[in-house]
């Protein structure tokens, strides 16, 4: 019994981890493509802007936000379907 309360615990509690690091993971990814658009556009001008820094990966970033957010999403919902909330009877 114990180990079942401290399964549902732990699947809870990554769950809760991963939403926001997913989250931060893929606004990180649209501040970089921003960024290199913004980049690219400051290059087409006939006077030449402040050169802005590589943006990198931000495809990269993106989809690895995406997997987190849906990770933690669905670790959250199977903590929630399995039946060992802590003070809930087996049915």
């Amino acid at each position: 019994m114990p180990f079942q309360k401290l399964r549902w615990y732990l699947k809870a509690q990554i769950g809760v981890l991963l939403v926001p690091a997913g989250l931060c993971l893929f606004g990180e990814a649209v501040i970089r493509k921003g960024i290199q658009t913004y980049a690219g556009l400051a290059m087409a001008l006939p006077q030449k802007l402040a050169v802005l820094p590589n943006a990198g990966p931000w495809f990269w970033y993106g989809t690895l936000g995406l997997v987190l957010i849906n990770a933690g999403i669905g670790l959250m919902i199977e903590s929630g379907l399995m039946r060992g909330y802590p003070g809930s009877t087996k049915r």
